[in-house]
């Protein structure tokens, strides 16, 4: 029996996304990569189930293209809070994910506040295969000038790397990108970012996505990049960050709590067979 999909994307980072409350989906990976090949299937950064939830508006299953479920995808969660507010009505919905309870609120027209809670610093959270200081790693990862700033790491529910580049259009992000993401040093693999400061409010970065590769776009990139920049003191706590698909404003709050606003967009429906 084939099952309807729409296809999404957050500042172009894309996902197939299937309403699952009325029926179950357990994908295998292999499924899971025939959806998100480009060439052969629909195509996608991440397929995102939406499931029934007892005690909130859904609950939320992220899948990367290489066919791992993963906890965490902050544009995807944008974008499954966007239609569950449309379909309800909701101004703001409750989210469920493996990586915690999420609140999704509307923020204008097509955009989306999501609440990702608090990002985890110590390192047995990252995870990190052994003790380090989060805040600037005392360890080489890639070995190339414009990577020897100590780089930083946040979990914001899936682990990031964050290095510090002075020019993210001379870094070496496809080369560096897929050997940190799975280094010895990460025991589930890393989300790689490299964040170019560009003032005090505002960060330009690119990240190779554990599972997916370089994406246009990654939310819980951007709030681990603002995250780790302002623990260097390196901008404020709120900041625009500025991605190959667009931009997304990050405010890390007194509360202690990571607020993340963006775009989500339709862009077509059709069935999976």
């Amino acid at each position: 029996m084939s099952r309807p999909f729409l296809k999404m994307n957050g500042l172009g980072n894309d996902f197939v996304v299937v309403e699952t409350r009325s029926a179950p989906f357990t994908p295998t990976a292999e499924e899971v990569r025939a959806i998100a090949d480009r060439a052969s299937g629909v195509g996608c950064d991440q397929l995102i189930a939406i499931d029934a939830a007892p005690n909130a508006d859904a609950f939320v299953r992220f899948w990367n293209a290489d066919g791992e479920e993963v906890s965490a995808c902050g544009n995807g969660t944008r974008c499954a809070g966007w239609l569950l507010m449309q379909s309800s009505g909701k101004d703001e919905v409750v989210i469920e994910t493996e990586a915690g309870r999420l609140v999704a609120r509307r923020a204008g027209e097509r955009l989306v506040s999501v609440d990702m809670g608090e990002p985890r610093l110590a390192w047995e959270q990252i995870p990190l295969a052994k003790a380090h200081d989060t805040d600037a790693l005392d360890v080489l990862l890639y070995d190339h000038a414009d990577l020897m700033v100590p780089p930083g790491c946040v979990s914001m529910g899936n682990p990031h790397v964050v290095f510090f580049v002075p020019d993210i259009e001379q870094a070496p992000v496809a080369e560096a990108g897929p050997a940190v993401e799975k280094h010895p040093l990460f025991p589930e693999h890393v989300n790689v970012g490299f964040a170019q400061i560009l003032g005090r409010d505002r960060i330009r970065l690119r990240v190779f996505e554990r599972g997916a590769g370089l994406t246009k776009a990654c939310g819980t990139g951007a709030c681990a990049a603002l995250v780790a920049a302002a623990r260097r003191g390196l901008t404020d706590r709120s900041a625009t960050l500025v991605l190959d698909g667009g931009e997304l404003f990050i405010e890390w709050g007194a509360d202690g709590r990571v607020i993340m606003t963006g775009p989500a967009a339709v862009d077509f429906q059709g069935e999976l067979p």
